[in-house]
């Protein structure tokens, strides 16, 4: 599912939102996500998952065109946890 048909959908779920009411709706909701993410914190939404921050340590790694060393620095990668709900959904047997 692609974010204009998830605004589709929504825009035809909910009566008195016009399209590009529900893409301001949809895209606020990514922003406030992607903020609390930058600023270290994390979003949870039960029933759905978490989305958090992991840290990943330094390491050295190889250049494949060339073979040579080169260091990787620490960073932080972006990491959703799957709620229950949603898990116990996907894995249901039909």
């Amino acid at each position: 599912m692609t974010k204009s048909v998830l605004i589709e959908k929504i825009s035809e779920k909910v009566e008195g939102l016009s399209k590009k009411q529900t893409e301001v709706v949809v895209e606020t909701l990514f922003d406030s996500i992607k903020d609390a993410l930058a600023k270290g914190g994390k979003v949870e939404i039960r029933g759905f998952g978490n989305f958090k921050l992991r840290n990943r340590n330094a390491r050295k790694a190889r250049n494949p065109k060339t073979g040579e060393a080169v260091e990787v620095p620490p960073k932080k990668v972006p990491y959703f946890k799957v709620g229950k709900e949603l898990r116990e959904m996907v894995n249901r047997t039909t």
